[in-house]
């Protein structure tokens, strides 16, 4: 252990440390605190007063703060700078998030409701990423797809203001988010998506 120690000290690999130095300036919005994105003021996930009361007050609110936040990740972005690979060869792309949290939407409907599921929006796998090119067209629809599919998983989540109750078919598959219906799913089960799509949108 002392050997490796002494290794990781010396030779070529202080010049590695060193590039830390290299990274770009991260960009931000902000005047105020210059560690965040967007100045509080600014901020349209920024809510005044008590916190929203009851379960699923709740969940509105923090389901709207995630979708808000991709949503401002992606303003003033032409069809380029969406489809741009965050790091290559990966196909992430705000562009292909758009695409993904819309068939999430779908897939978590999918997941809860009775009779056949319907059908992926932009085909199998991970065609939701790698159709996600810089074309105007296609970033309009993509819009409109996640608008789309928000407002039906709002009125499908509408219909449950018990979030403790049991919904959901034996053996569904919810699609793109990667969860099996079992028997009964709690009809909150498919939010978490957000949490990680939104947040690696940063």
């Amino acid at each position: 252990m002392a050997r490796l120690n002494t290794r990781l000290h010396v030779g070529p690999l202080l010049g590695i440390v060193n590039t830390v130095s290299d990274v770009p300036e991260r960009w931000s919005k902000a005047t105020v605190y210059p560690d965040m994105w967007v100045d509080r003021d600014e901020d349209p996930r920024t809510s005044e007063g008590v916190s929203p009361d009851g379960e699923l007050a709740t969940l509105r609110d923090y389901l709207r703060n995630y979708r808000l936040t991709l949503q401002m990740k992606c303003e003033g972005l032409d069809p380029e700078k969406l489809a741009r690979r965050s790091v290559p060869p990966s196909s992430m792309s705000l562009l292909g998030l758009l695409r993904h949290l819309a068939e999430g939407e779908r897939a978590w409907r999918n997941w809860i409701l009775p009779g056949d599921p319907a059908p992926k929006l932009y085909g199998a796998r991970d065609a939701d990423f790698d159709g996600a090119v810089a074309e105007l067209a296609l970033v309009e629809d993509a819009f409109a797809d996640l608008a789309r599919e928000q407002a039906a998983t709002d009125a499908v989540l509408a219909k449950y203001p018990d979030l403790g109750a049991r919904v959901g078919q034996r053996d569904t598959l919810s699609g793109s988010c990667g969860f099996t219906g079992s028997r009964s799913t709690p009809a909150t089960a498919g939010t978490p998506i957000y949490c990680a799509n939104a947040s690696t949108a940063g």
